[in-house]
C-alpha cells in the first residue's frame, strides 16, 4: 500500500507524474518512495529546505546528474530553495569534485532554469577583488577552523589555493551562509566516499560554525536514501568520533 505520506512528498517533488499502476517497477518504486519519503523524511524533523540543498550536494558528490535535474524543480517550487543558493552550490562543489564532475552539474541547472523560465539576477555575488580573495579565504577558514588557519596560506602552494580559491572564491561569495556551505561540503565528502579525512576536518568545522552533531546526524540520516548504507554509516562513524572528542 503507497503510505498517504510518502504519495504528498512525491506529489510535492514530481507534480504532474502520479505512479502508474502499470508500470513494470511500480512495487519496487512504491517500496522505496514508503521508505524514502515516507519513513525516512518522518524520521527526523530536519527542516525541508536543508534537507533539499543536503541532497542537492549529495547528488553531486555520488554523481547522480539526473536526479539533480528532477529535484530542481521541487526545490524552487514546494520546499523554499533560491534559484542563486543552487548556483552557489553548483559553484561551490568546483572545489571539492573538480570541473570534470561539476560541469555536468551547471549544464543541467542552467537547462532547467531554462525550462522553468527562472530569471537569474545578473548582479555578481562576488564579495572581494582578485587582490583580496586570499585574505578573506582566510579569513573564512579561521572562522570554521580556528585562528590557527591565519598563516596556513604561508604553507606552499597547494596550501595558498586551499585559501585563495576553495574559501576565497567560493566560501565569500553572497548567497549561502557560511553554515550552509559547510553543510554542503559535508555532503559533498560523505557522498563520494574515501574522504574520511577531510569529512572528519569538515564536520569540525561544521560545530563551530553552529551546525551540531544532531544536525548532521539527521543530514546522514535523510541522506540514505541517496547514497546508501555504506557511505552512510561510514560518515555516522567520523561523526561519532570527531563528537567524542568535543
Amino acid at each position: 500500500m503507497y503510505r498517504d505520506d510518502a504519495k504528498k512528498i512525491h506529489e510535492l517533488m514530481f507534480p504532474g507524474y502520479p505512479l502508474d499502476e502499470n508500470d513494470p517497477d511500480y512495487d519496487y518504486t512504491v517500496r522505496y518512495e514508503n521508505w524514502a519519503y515516507g519513513e525516512v523524511i518522518s524520521a527526523n524533523d530536519l527542516d525541508p529546505r536543508h534537507r533539499m540543498l543536503a541532497t542537492l550536494a549529495t547528488m553531486m558528490g555520488c554523481g547522480g546528474v539526473d536526479e539533480f535535474g528532477y529535484l530542481i524543480p521541487a526545490c524552487l517550487n514546494s520546499f523554499g530553495v533560491k534559484p542563486e543558493e543552487i548556483k552557489e552550490l553548483v559553484y561551490q562543489g568546483t572545489a571539492y569534485l573538480g570541473i570534470g564532475r561539476v560541469f555536468p552539474f551547471l549544464q543541467r541547472t542552467n537547462e532547467v532554469f531554462r525550462q522553468l523560465g527562472v530569471r537569474e539576477n545578473p548582479e555578481s555575488r562576488l564579495t572581494n577583488t582578485d587582490e583580496t580573495r586570499q585574505p578573506t579565504g582566510t579569513r573564512a577558514q579561521a572562522d570554521i577552523f580556528g585562528e590557527r588557519m591565519l598563516d596556513f596560506w604561508k604553507g606552499g602552494t597547494v596550501n595558498y589555493w586551499l585559501a585563495s580559491n576553495c574559501f576565497g572564491d567560493y566560501y565569500t561569495r553572497k548567497g549561502l551562509s557560511l553554515a550552509d556551505r559547510e553543510m554542503i561540503t559535508f555532503c559533498f565528502l560523505l557522498a563520494q566516499g574515501g574522504c574520511e579525512p577531510q569529512l572528519k576536518s569538515h564536520i569540525a568545522g561544521n560545530f563551530n560554525v553552529g551546525n551540531d552533531s544532531a544536525f548532521l546526524q539527521k543530514v546522514i540520516e535523510q541522506m540514505i536514501p541517496y547514497i546508501g548504507y555504506p557511505r552512510s554509516l561510514n560518515a555516522i562513524a567520523c561523526l561519532k568520533e570527531v563528537a567524542g572528542k568535543q
